[in-house]
């Protein structure tokens, strides 16, 4: 399986990290990169640095006062009298009939559903070649290869078309997923982290053409608490397009492998002939944000099934943070999905 990444990733390195009222320290570390990166390395996988295709896909996803608010909004927040190292909003619209401001702190309230996602010096440098490995891996999967795997630093699937969260920039996976339409009259995205996929469910929400596919911790008790339910169906032609299966928080390996198979047959019957598979490792049993309980057998398990399906796959990073078997977990992933297909 051929690798995609970026070194370009360690320019983002967050500090704050608001829970519960309490500052601490960021859990989405440039550390869970290299981690990932030596993993990938020690399987003997062919590891590839991600070059760069231009801004075209990635403004097929996010809107342009979005992309330009990236850009700007650490340098134009640094100017700012008695401003914090990072961006970090603190006013947001609420979305209901509102005016887009000019000055940074009302863009930024405006660009962010939360507080999880600071803005530094390099975080636009590290979020732009984020996506080009997701760019990157999609176009080998379109020139042929049968699968491919973007590690993707930071994640990408809490972001909306124009708001950061969750630790989240740019939409790495459909980003993926908007690439591969080039191509593929359907494609299916299962999102198997432990968090809802907030962000690409709604990119793709009125989208009849990217069938969508969530199972993750229960949002009443979880990040991203407001979406990830079941009776989110998509809307207008996307109706019925779009599947959540959400999970009691603590599930181990048997509900979350069944929940697998449900959104799996779904996507059978959907037909695509293309697959994104937003690969989320913290819904591990040790990871430190303690939603699910997955061993690192369980995703050997799940990767076997999503192999099975027999599509050209696209595997993204999304979250995963430094518990102790982080790399043993993507090892066995990508293991489990490559045995599976050698044996079919």
């Amino acid at each position: 399986m051929k690798i995609f990444h970026t070194q370009k990733h360690v320019l983002h390195d967050p500090q704050f990290f608001l829970v519960r009222g309490e500052r601490r320290p960021a859990a989405e570390q440039p550390q869970r990169g290299q981690i990932l990166l030596e993993a990938v390395r020690t399987g003997g996988h062919e590891v590839l640095e991600a070059g760069d295709t231009g801004t075209d896909a990635i403004a097929d996803v996010h809107t342009p006062e979005y992309l330009d608010y990236l850009q700007v909004a650490h340098r134009e927040w640094s100017r700012l009298p008695g401003a914090s190292a990072e961006v970090i909003p603190n006013v947001h619209p609420g979305r209901r009939p509102a005016h887009y401001p000019r000055g940074i702190v009302g863009r930024a309230g405006w660009h962010a559903a939360d507080t999880a996602s600071p803005i530094g010096p390099g975080t636009w440098e590290a979020v732009y070649a984020a996506a080009q490995v997701a760019v990157c891996a999609t176009d080998a999967v379109l020139s042929g290869a049968r699968e491919a795997y973007a590690l993707c630093r930071p994640p990408g699937h809490h972001a909306y078309a124009d708001m950061a969260g969750g630790f989240c920039f740019l939409n790495n996976t459909a980003i993926a997923a908007r690439r591969l339409l080039s191509r593929h009259a359907r494609v299916a995205v299962l999102d198997v982290d432990v968090h809802h996929g907030n962000g690409t469910q709604s990119i793709f929400y009125a989208s009849r053409e990217v069938f969508t596919v969530s199972l993750h911790a229960d949002p009443h008790e979880f990040y991203p608490y407001f979406w990830g339910h079941p009776h989110e169906r998509g809307e207008g032609a996307g109706e019925g397009f779009n599947l959540n299966l959400p999970l009691a928080l603590g599930s181990g390996d048997e509900p979350w492998l069944a929940a697998g198979e449900a959104g799996l047959a779904r996507i059978g019957r959907f037909a695509p002939t293309a697959l994104v598979v937003a690969l989320g490792l913290d819904a591990s049993e040790s990871d430190p944000l303690k939603g699910l309980r997955v061993t690192t057998r369980g995703f050997a398990r799940m990767a076997a099934l999503i192999a099975a399906l027999g599509l050209p796959t696209v595997i993204v990073q999304e979250g995963g943070y430094l518990g102790p078997e982080l790399g043993e977990n993507l090892a066995a992933f990508l293991a489990g999905f490559e045995q599976a297909r050698a044996t079919e």
